[in-house]
């Protein structure tokens, strides 16, 4: 299948115990919008959940929106679990309540992208459809 007829599949997560999803649930809504296929996984999602979830559905993309405070945690264990099950060229991407001062450790981690509140849906479009295509070219897919 040629690059352009394909639909960049993103999966949007919610780890950990915060029971605020608005802002994944607007991310989802707009990117389904721009033209990509969705997944949302709903609220109080492991790690474990979250990567096996992404593997069996050959995702291009993981968006996890983190409010809690723990988002050092929960991408230092998305990132590490998707390098082990061999899927570590999945970008991974997120957005919610990020200090700025965590952002550099962040893209050492492999995340790709934070945007905070605020940031413009189609922002966070954009910035998919490009990474999506540099890893599709990465992988010869496009």
């Amino acid at each position: 299948m040629d690059g352009t007829d394909r639909r960049i599949r993103v999966l949007i997560a919610k780890p950990g115990m915060d029971g605020h999803d608005r802002g994944a649930k607007v991310v989802a809504r707009a990117l389904r919008d721009a033209g990509m296929e969705v997944i949302y996984t709903g609220l109080r999602q492991t790690a474990d959940m979250i990567v096996n979830a992404a593997v069996q559905e050959d995702v291009d993309a993981i968006g996890l929106s983190v409010l809690s405070g723990a988002h050092m945690h929960y991408f230092k264990e998305v990132t590490e679990l998707l390098r082990e099950q061999g899927a570590g060229d999945i970008i991974v991407f997120g957005g919610g309540i990020i200090p700025d001062q965590d952002l550099p450790k962040l893209k050492e981690m492999g995340v790709g992208q934070v945007f905070t509140p605020g940031t413009s849906t189609e922002d966070a479009a954009a910035y998919l459809r490009e990474a999506v295509r540099e890893r599709w070219a990465r992988l010869g897919e496009d």
